[in-house]
């Protein structure tokens, strides 16, 4: 559930004592100064009036961190491979649009209780509530799957107040520090909360078998995943998700927080059919695909999603 990824450093700056040794091992000085620099522009923001912080962490990102952090050019690199016919212009525009996405979405996971009252204001629509309302009933997991697109997190907001708890499954950042602090904006949401790795995806798994509710984001590529098509081109994708849901019985739900001019659309989608990992993941994939073409400005661009080429 990551949002912000930095390269790892060249020049070392000591670490927060609270880090683990291995986190501290991999804190540097673009690190520290990648995280001072969002600490001060969050902090500032968080003492502006709600209604005033989207706007002015999503203009910073998308006027100033993006370009200099490189999120602007590796957005053009890949709207460049994915829509190599569409106008320069135009991919500059949903460049920007994902970058002020970014910051948006950031801000708002800070203010954690005013998009929780924010959330409850929204409706929740789709053909999947019918399903995860049954599955509550019958103690049968949920597996929600969505991307780092509109804001992944308004629809955990959204269902907690329908009284769902749902977790989460998340990959931590390469920042270190910032990681730190953000993460604790995910635990504050709803139900709990299982880092990436043998012992968090443990959790996560029981959790699910115990007929809990959690989400994964599954866009990220992922080097021991499974080629699926992804806008047309394939990238390396976990199959988690649907290996889970196979395994537990539990049903796999996209849902997505979609932006709008008044606030967000809450959408949970239809349950994915069971039938093997593979086509269950390029099923989800087909579902967020459908939402980027119509508002590829939402989707995180800047995100490495093809970082390697299938071969022929």
């Amino acid at each position: 559930m990551a949002l912000i990824v930095t390269h790892p450093p060249k020049k070392s700056k000591p670490a927060d004592p609270s880090l683990s040794s291995g986190q501290a091992a991999s804190v540097g000085f673009s690190d520290w100064l990648t995280d001072r620099m969002a600490r001060s522009v969050l902090g500032l923001a968080l003492a502006l009036p709600y209604r005033f912080r989207p706007g002015f962490v999503g203009g910073f990102i998308r006027l100033i961190l993006g370009p200099i952090a490189g999120y602007q050019k590796r957005a053009l690199s890949n709207l460049s491979y994915i829509f190599p016919d569409m106008s320069p212009a135009e991919q500059r525009r949903i460049a920007k649009a994902a970058m002020d996405n970014a910051g948006r979405t950031l801000i708002e996971n800070y203010s954690t209780t005013d998009l929780a009252a924010q959330m409850a204001q929204m409706q929740v629509t789709g053909p999947g509530l019918d399903a995860i309302k049954t599955a509550k009933e019958q103690g049968q997991g949920v597996i929600f799957v969505t991307g780092h697109y509109g804001n992944y997190e308004a629809p955990r907001h959204a269902l907690h107040h329908l009284g769902y708890k749902v977790g989460g499954l998340y990959r931590p950042m390469a920042n270190a520090l910032f990681n730190q602090h953000y993460v604790r904006t995910m635990e504050s949401v709803s139900g709990p909360i299982f880092e990436q790795g043998r012992r968090g995806t443990m959790g996560f798994a029981r959790h699910i078998k115990s007929g809990g509710m959690a989400v994964l984001l599954f866009d990220l590529f992922d080097w021991r995943g499974k080629w699926v098509d992804f806008m047309g081109r394939p990238s390396k994708t976990a199959l988690s998700a649907a290996e889970l849901a196979l395994k537990f019985n539990a049903i796999v739900v996209p849902y997505f927080g979609i932006r709008t001019e008044t606030g967000f659309q809450i959408v949970i989608e239809a349950p994915i059919d069971h039938s093997d990992a593979q086509t269950m993941t390029q099923d989800m994939s087909h579902r967020l695909e459908q939402h980027i073409r119509n508002d590829p400005g939402q989707w995180m661009w800047f995100h490495r999603r093809w970082k390697e080429k299938k071969p022929h």
